[in-house]
């Protein structure tokens, strides 16, 4: 992740977004995408490491969670979802078991598994 979001500016995109949604109108893409990375940059602080790939494209991804190292190619534990999939399981309004089983989230890997991680607090 290049540079810091601030909390204040995380927060306020994830409320742009929140107040767009639920009057059924697109949010901005910058709000967007400043949402997905400070929700990803939240996971990095809370399970710091490199053995799970976390995709949101074309947002943003992250390398989590604590295990073996991978330095070339695909990791073997990656996840990928749309921006809506990881802002609702980032802060609890979908559980991780529903969005799987709704095929929402692609995740491949033994480690590919947030559900511990997640609700995040924003």
């Amino acid at each position: 992740m290049a540079r810091k979001i601030d909390t204040a500016a995380g927060r306020a995109a994830l409320d742009a977004v929140r107040t767009a949604t639920g009057s059924g109108e697109k949010p901005a893409r910058t709000a967007l995408a400043t949402a997905v990375r400070y929700l990803l940059q939240l996971l990095d602080e809370k399970a710091p490491g490199n053995s799970v790939e976390v995709r949101v494209p074309p947002f943003g991804a992250v390398q989590v969670v604590q295990g073996p190292r991978h330095t070339r190619g695909t990791p073997p534990n990656v996840i990928e979802m749309d921006a809506a999939t990881w802002i609702a399981l980032a802060t609890g309004g979908e559980a991780w078991a529903d969005a799987v089983a709704a095929g929402r989230v692609q995740a491949s890997g033994t480690r590919a598994d947030l559900s511990d991680l997640l609700p995040l607090r924003p």
